[in-house]
């Protein structure tokens, strides 16, 4: 039983077709990347799973009751404004001292709470944003882009994150990568999107489809490169060849 899906979803904006029947589950736990470039529909396809956007046909299925927590691209703040981490978790609704506590230690900000959120560096807002996200005890968590702007190693520190709250609270993750050449090892599947679906699958079947790297180049020597915990450094594939590093941060598939 999948928590949301895609039912031949087509978006239009006036007369320009943005998304054209497409269809997609997200079942209970798993991680869920799509990939695509600039205008390819990503950031509609989530707004229109999260009821922001029409659909022109097809519909947007969600399990009755389903608990959604989303996660901006990134967080504007104006300069001006004081307000530290604690209030800004309470914003719009009030959440009680326990709760905020508990969702900033599990994105590693305990010791934050009453920093202004101007003087916190991308990723530490980044944690703050998917701290807030899971004040609700989602189920399903939607981030769009959530690494952008973040270096290589902010980026591998966000994903692995991300491995972590899905194992400790099992909520599924759907999220739109902005890097096409890289992709979290953990995801279970890896959707490429053109204003409609391309190519799906694990990210390994997708590296070497015909579709991505007609869509997206051959990039990283024409390989989806994966990003893996350091002690999985030593992992070989099936076919016996070991990976190829990268900095340290991630490797080839």
């Amino acid at each position: 039983m999948s928590l949301i899906a895609a039912d031949h979803v087509c978006v239009r904006f006036g007369e320009d077709e943005v998304l054209h029947d497409v269809s997609l589950q997200i079942a209970a736990g798993e991680i869920v990347t799509i990939l695509g470039p600039n205008g390819s529909g990503k950031s509609t396809l989530l707004r229109a799973l999260l009821g922001i956007v029409p659909v022109a046909e097809g519909r947007i299925l969600r399990q009755a009751g389903l608990r959604i927590g989303y996660v901006p691209q990134k967080l504007t703040i104006d300069r001006t404004m004081p307000i530290t981490v604690r209030r800004f978790l309470s914003l719009p609704a009030r959440v009680s001292d326990s709760t905020a506590d508990d969702a900033l230690h599990r994105v590693g900000m305990a010791d934050h709470a009453q920093d202004q959120m101007t003087t916190l560096s991308g990723g530490q807002q980044q944690r703050v944003l998917l701290a807030r996200a899971l004040l609700g005890q989602p189920q399903v968590l939607m981030l769009d882009e959530p690494t952008q702007g973040l270096d290589q190693q902010g980026e591998a520190a966000f994903y692995r994150l991300i491995e972590e709250v899905r194992a400790a609270t099992g909520a599924a993750v759907l999220m739109i990568s902005h890097d096409l050449h890289v992709v979290m090892a953990a995801s279970d599947r890896v959707i490429c999107l053109n204003g409609h679906i391309c190519c799906e699958g694990t990210p390994r079947v997708v590296s070497n489809a015909p579709e991505y790297r007609a869509l997206f180049g051959l990039g990283t020597q024409g390989a989806l490169a994966l990003y893996r915990h350091e002690h999985d450094h030593e992992h070989r594939p099936e076919d016996g060849h070991p990976h190829h590093h990268h900095e340290h941060t991630h490797d080839h598939a």
